[in-house]
């Protein structure tokens, strides 16, 4: 019989994703399966701080901003919802769906099938629903970056509840704790990212994929700050897995009938701005209000219209590099470091650059603070 176990390694939940979740019943649950960010820096490849700036509570949010393990929020939920009721099946790749007046029927790989009053497609970037809407489509698109992902258990560094980015376009690093542990450590979520030669080519992405550290780790050797020690957490991982990081172009639609699409499915961004997972969960958030509103397929087209045009725009922003480009900039300014950060790029800059993408993305904190909710009221 397929199980349902956890994959992966970190993710982040931002404040306007948390809200949702948290309109949900599920905010303390998410307060005991990761750790709430208090703080974002940016640094050069040499340590150097480029921007610093609160997160969660501490930037005036309602509602916190969450590390957590991506296996451990997969099997919150799937838990939540067979508290709920909410039958969960696993074992069920779909293959194609059919539909009428009646009904939507989604056919499976097992040979089974389903029928109901609508299908959404949120089965990732190789979503099958998505090929219904763009046949043409081919394989993800791929400018050369690849991304090592990994877990090291290690000591606090800054705050305890901080998130580091560090680094350039050609060679980044990011890393935050997900977990404290009770010998007074933290379990630490890191990504290396470095850019190849995209003509090698790459193989599909798979979660499970297992890497040789050796490949990057002689780039990272320099990147011990004192305060973060960058080759130490890649030697400390007990496996490190490889991923392509990729996207896909912006659909010019995602609803016909009975069947829409969600997620990674619909809109499948580069993970920049730790947007990917929160945008999944804000279109599920209005996917079923407008369904309660307007029921299908009437409350299909206005999930879509709601939610289309603001992730095809994040998209297109994540490939430019969005709130990453401050690294990219104070880089190409300065290669070799800097003494003078305000001689390099002015706080005016760095400021505009940080609230435009929170206000593109959906966490501003005063809009987001003060906007209605999406919860269905019967």
């Amino acid at each position: 019989m397929p199980e349902l176990r956890p994959l992966g390694v970190g993710i982040n939940l931002l404040p306007h994703a948390v809200r949702e979740l948290t309109e949900l019943g599920l905010g303390e649950a998410l307060a005991g399966i990761g750790i709430a960010t208090r703080e974002l820096r940016y640094v050069s490849a040499y340590g150097q701080e480029i921007w610093r700036e609160d997160r969660g509570l501490a930037a005036g949010y309602r509602w916190p901003q969450y590390s957590v393990h991506r296996g451990a929020l997969q099997m919150l939920l799937a838990a939540t919802c067979r508290e709920r009721g909410i039958p969960v099946h696993a074992g069920h790749r779909v293959l194609r769906f059919e539909q009428d007046a009646d009904g939507v029927t989604a056919h499976f790989a097992n040979a089974n099938f389903a029928k109901g009053d609508a299908l959404v497609g949120a089965e990732g970037i190789h979503s099958a629903i998505r090929t219904h809407f763009a046949p043409g489509e081919g394989p993800p698109s791929w400018q050369g970056a690849v991304l090592w992902r990994a877990t090291t258990v290690a000591a606090p560094f800054l705050t305890g509840a901080t998130m580091v980015q560090a680094g350039h376009h050609s060679q980044k690093f990011v890393c935050y704790p997900i977990r404290h542990l009770p010998d007074g450590r933290v379990l630490t979520n890191w990504i290396a990212e470095m850019r190849v030669d995209p003509s090698q080519g790459f193989d599909r992405e798979d979660w499970n994929r297992e890497a040789d550290r050796n490949r990057f780790l002689p780039a990272y050797e320099s990147w011990n700050w004192g305060w973060l020690d960058v080759p130490g957490l890649i030697r400390g991982a007990e496996r490190v897995l490889e991923y392509p990081m990729v996207d896909r172009d912006p659909l010019e639609r995602w609803t016909e009938g009975r069947v829409t699409l969600l997620g990674d499915a619909a809109h499948p961004m580069y993970p920049i701005g730790s947007n990917g997972a929160s945008q999944a969960v804000l279109d599920a958030r209005q996917l079923a209000l407008h369904l309660a509103r307007e029921g299908v397929p009437e409350g299909l087209l206005a999930y879509e219209a709601a939610r289309r045009p603001p992730t095809a725009k994040l998209t297109l922003a994540n490939r430019a590099l969005g709130p990453d480009l401050i690294l990219e900039e104070v880089h190409r300014r300065a290669p070799e470091g800097f003494s003078d950060l305000h001689a390099v790029i002015s706080r005016q800059e760095l400021e505009e650059t940080s609230a435009s993408y929170k206000k593109l993305a959906g966490f501003d904190p005063a809009l987001l603070n003060e906007r209605e909710s999406w919860s269905v009221v019967r």
